[in-house]
């Protein structure tokens, strides 16, 4: 499933930019997207790992919101 099924695109965008990466130009999967803001929260995304837990998930979110209402912020104020 397409990550903007449950995300907007400024969210999924932004776990690509928290981690000084390029945002790719097609949606990517919601896993992948999940995973990526999992890794912002301090998973490590190694094989053997597993999935990630609520805790990174929990925490790689939190700089994901953040962010996002920093970007809308700007763009209300027309930082941006």
């Amino acid at each position: 499933m397409p990550a903007s099924e449950v995300f907007n695109p400024v969210e999924w965008q932004a776990a690509w930019l928290l981690a000084e990466k390029t945002p790719p130009k097609k949606t990517p999967p919601v896993g992948e997207v999940i995973r990526r803001i999992a890794m912002l929260g301090g998973f490590l995304a190694r094989k053997g790992d597993g999935e990630p837990g609520v805790k990174t998930l929990w925490q790689g979110f939190a700089s994901v919101s953040s962010f996002v209402r920093g970007v809308e912020k700007m763009r209300e104020t027309h930082a941006l």
